[in-house]
């Protein structure tokens, strides 16, 4: 398949995850979560706008469908808490954030689709201390794909993938795309591309 992408020439060049790829991955990551964390209490789900935002209410229903408890959900917009953008305030308004309970004292995993050179992560983390001083905080994400800028690894990876710099890692979910799938995307040039799968 053939798309155009941010203005670049965009070719599908493998499948790594299906519907029942993905839905697997969850599953191991909310056995693993629960497992590390020895349940479910004080434990609080938040997901980074937007696919992990999606991923993070699935990670929610699956931990409750094992454990018997359904752990708070929250969700982050971490716009402008990223160092590429320039802050439109000193106290910058953010949006589509909801954390409808405390996080001080918590233990707060943060779920994204994709890990990459970790700047999304680092934006999400500066944001969150900002709410409150969490117990710890773990990172859960549905693929890693290697490159990183700064260090940050993730505490439950669903699938590790070895990527060129080259490659755009597309995480599809029903929500927003209308299917489930993880697809690599190659570039037909050498310009560089910021955007899926980054940062």
């Amino acid at each position: 398949m053939v798309r155009k992408h941010q203005k670049f020439i965009m070719k599908e060049t493998k499948k790594l995850l299906d519907k029942i790829g993905v839905e697997k991955a969850l599953k191991r990551l909310a056995h693993e979560i629960i497992e590390k964390n020895k349940g479910t209490e004080q434990l609080v789900i938040i997901g980074i706008m937007t696919r992990g935002a999606h991923l993070a209410k699935r990670l929610v229903k699956a931990i409750a469908e094992i454990d018997g408890k359904q752990p708070p959900l929250g969700t982050l917009d971490i716009t402008f808490y990223r160092d590429d953008l320039s802050m439109v305030a000193e106290q910058p308004i953010v949006r589509k954030t909801d954390l409808k309970f405390n996080i001080s004292g918590k233990k707060v995993i943060l779920v994204d689709d994709v890990l990459y050179t970790g700047r999304t992560v680092r934006a999400a983390l500066t944001q969150l201390i900002d709410f409150g001083r969490p117990q710890f905080i773990q990172l859960a994400v549905l693929i890693d794909r290697g490159f990183r800028e700064l260090p940050i690894r993730a505490d439950f990876v669903g699938k590790n993938i070895p990527t060129a710099q080259k490659e755009i890692v597309e995480v599809k979910l029903q929500e927003t795309d209308g299917v489930d799938e993880v697809v690599i995307l190659e570039k037909e040039n050498n310009q560089q591309i910021k955007g899926i799968g980054c940062p």
